[in-house]
């Protein structure tokens, strides 16, 4: 059985589906495939994750993930809307649970589906801590940068087929699974450095328009680069920039970043 899960059916219509802009960072990137079935695909392996693992409710941790994650998803809303692209955000479903797991992890998958590990809360320390992580990962979502690593990896492999409208339904879970290895408890989409560094800016913004102080995310990204020395490495940082190239891009996006703290209410 084949099934068109591509937009393009011409190297024309693949150069136009290649232009996707992000509307915070202006960055365009590859995303050719169906946004409808990555979000199906993501949901069911969400209700997977969390049918087999211990999910915490009703505590204070809880309860903060959820309150930050709300706040990050407002901001995410009010600011797309303020730009015309509500509509980017209208299949979004979105869900905020932790974890008991000792990963020191946390991830968003495409569709608003978040998982914070407990793990990783001694290093957030504080709400404001949690949302310099939680912003981080719900970018990631936001950016579209699940369907742009599986449109690389479609390309990778099956170029002709894309071109000519369609690839199996067998090759385009394969694809999927790869890039969420759920089963493994590892639901992290290996996502590149310039992904890393855009979800950094991106985090930085969002987390700023939801009234919380960008400038303690410097703090926070030392605490998690303090955690993986002498020890192996956590898969949150497994392939984030260096620590030196994290601070300095943050500190470049600080001032826009105090910007938007600002306009939310936030005293400098």
């Amino acid at each position: 059985m084949k099934t068109k899960f591509f937009l393009g059916i011409s190297a024309a219509a693949l150069a136009v589906a290649a232009c996707t802009t992000n509307p915070i960072t202006g960055r365009s990137s590859l995303q050719i495939a169906n946004n409808s079935e990555i979000l199906t695909m993501s949901s069911q392996e969400y209700k997977t994750t969390l049918t087999s693992s211990k999910v915490i409710k009703g505590t204070a941790d809880a309860n903060r993930v959820v309150n930050v994650g709300n706040r990050i998803k407002i901001a995410a809303e009010k600011y797309y809307t303020s730009i015309g692209r509500q509509a980017d955000l209208v299949n979004y479903q979105w869900e905020f649970n932790l974890l008991q797991d000792k990963q020191i992890n946390a991830w968003c998958m495409p569709g608003g589906k978040v998982a914070v590990y407990t793990g990783i809360l001694p290093i957030t320390k504080d709400e404001t801590g949690l949302a310099v992580v939680m912003g981080h990962e719900v970018s990631h979502a936001l950016a579209g940068h699940g369907n742009e690593r599986i449109s690389q990896s479609m390309v990778a492999q099956y170029g002709g087929q894309i071109l000519g409208g369609s690839i199996s339904n067998a090759q385009w879970a394969k694809v999927f699974q790869a890039a969420y290895p759920i089963g493994s408890q590892v639901a992290l989409l290996k996502y590149g450095r310039n992904q890393e560094s855009e979800a950094d800016q991106m985090g930085l913004y969002l987390m700023s328009m939801a009234g919380y102080d960008p400038r303690q995310s410097i703090p926070f990204w030392q605490r998690m680069e303090s955690a993986s020395s002498g020890a192996r490495q956590p898969e949150f940082l497994s392939t984030h920039p260096n620590p030196e190239t994290r601070i300095s891009g943050l500190n470049k996006n600080l001032p826009q970043a105090l910007e938007y703290y600002k306009a939310a209410g936030g005293k400098l």
